[in-house]
């Protein structure tokens, strides 16, 4: 918003709203209006106009916050003078304050004194421990899928390096695949889900466990373009959760129980101390 702009929307506030005021503003801001004596500053309405926005956007947006900020002025001060619960209203903010305050505390100490990451033994352990209950919902694989155009050159060797799945074949996938793929994804490294597979390949699958299981290679093309998938080691749909996969989620419950385990000993042990050492006074019947 340029100075003229600008000036032009002060003195249409200042005519709107008034220039007397019952308060005194910051000395080190410029007001722009007063309402029951909150003062909007020049500053803040400035902090909300994009600096690339037109004279227009700027007057409108400048316009509508002004507004808003009014209205929510108002309307605070009017339900505080109506309000007949104020009592109540107090309990909850102080209610809330204590709750906000305890638990930022809580997060400070648990930054300080917690890892942040839980070892690498309690993760195995936790995994082996309950390895029943990470059970898979649907069929995962590592492998590879490469597709390009029906007429893309040299398909007998792209076939066989597909099938390879050695790293010189791997080599010469890459090479090839950047002037002649229309897509390729190299998933040997982490599982991927069948279903995630299959939204980039034309085919129906009726028995997708049985699909993963009995194949490692398999071919296909429409009209326009050959698929080539690579399946190097596949889990199906009820079996256990790999490691790797577990491993994330293992870690969250694994620190999810240490913060909880931690800030439970540390009330437990407040509590003692208090009594203890008499900060807490009881009152004999």
């Amino acid at each position: 918003m340029n100075k003229f702009t600008l000036l032009s929307l002060m003195t249409s506030i200042l005519i709107v709203f008034g220039s007397c005021s019952h308060k005194t503003p910051k000395t080190d801001r410029k007001p722009l209006l007063e309402v029951e004596g909150k003062f909007l500053y020049q500053d803040e309405l400035q902090s909300v106009i994009p600096p690339n926005a037109n004279d227009t956007d700027s007057i409108d947006i400048a316009k509508s916050y002004i507004q808003n900020w009014v209205t929510d002025v108002l309307m605070y001060e009017n339900a505080k003078r109506n309000i007949t619960n104020k009592d109540e209203i107090e309990e909850l903010v102080e209610n809330y304050r204590k709750s906000l305050t305890i638990h930022q505390y809580q997060q400070k100490m648990i930054e300080q004194r917690l890892p942040k990451e839980p070892a690498e033994e309690d993760l195995k352990t936790f995994y082996a421990q309950y390895s029943s209950q990470l059970i898979l919902k649907e069929n995962i694989l590592k492998g590879l899928l490469l597709i390009v155009p029906k007429k893309a050159p040299k398909i007998g060797n792209v076939r066989n390096w597909v099938q390879s799945g050695n790293a010189k074949s791997l080599e010469s996938i890459e090479k090839y695949s950047i002037q002649n793929a229309i897509s390729y994804d190299y998933f040997g490294d982490k599982w991927l889900s069948l279903s995630e597979i299959m939204k980039k390949i034309p085919l129906k699958i009726e028995d997708p466990s049985k699909f993963v299981s009995s194949n490692k290679f398999v071919e296909m093309e429409d009209s326009t373009q050959h698929y080539f998938l690579k399946i190097e080691s596949f889990r199906v749909s009820g079996q256990v959760e790999p490691y790797e996969m577990a491993k994330d989620r293992i870690s969250t419950i694994l620190l999810n129980k240490q913060k909880s385990d931690f800030i439970l000993k540390f009330e437990n042990e407040l509590y003692k101390d208090a009594v203890d050492n008499g900060t807490v006074n009881f009152f004999k019947k």
